[in-house]
């Protein structure tokens, strides 16, 4: 099979309705390299760059409460800054570059994705659509 491994995906792809930051940026543990009262952060199996993960919420409206709210895995060799807040909004519009998704099946029995980045950015900016001109 040709697929192996993350399979590269847009942003667009995975949100298109947008999604929003609802918590910190933090280290992932690696469970296997802890131990009790030592952490160690995990990192990727293929890159070797550190992982840290942030809450974010899809803004689909079709999602239940339940499912709108999932981890992004961002792979860096430094913390990634926060986002500044946007005036007026409740939580923090985010966008992210270099995204793959990789396949599981999570305890429940259920198909699931792990979504990892390399980047993490503020939206950009959506442009005026193109003028047309007028038939005469």
């Amino acid at each position: 099979m040709a697929l192996q491994g993350p399979i590269p995906v847009t942003f667009n792809m995975v949100f298109p309705y947008g999604c929003y930051i609802v918590g910190d940026v933090e280290p992932v543990k690696d469970f296997d390299a802890s131990t009790n009262g030592r952490f160690v952060q995990a990192r990727d199996k293929q890159t070797a760059e550190l992982v840290w993960q942030v809450s974010v919420m899809d803004a689909d409206p079709s999602l239940k409460a339940a499912q709108k709210t999932l981890a992004v895995k961002i792979l860096s060799p430094v913390q990634p800054a926060p986002l500044p807040a946007m005036p007026g909004l409740p939580f923090t519009p985010v966008e992210f570059d270099h995204m793959t998704v990789t396949p599981y099946v999570n305890a429940n029995g259920r198909l699931a994705y792990s979504i990892r980045v390399r980047e993490m950015r503020a939206p950009r900016p959506v442009g005026k659509p193109a003028a047309t001109k007028d038939a005469a």
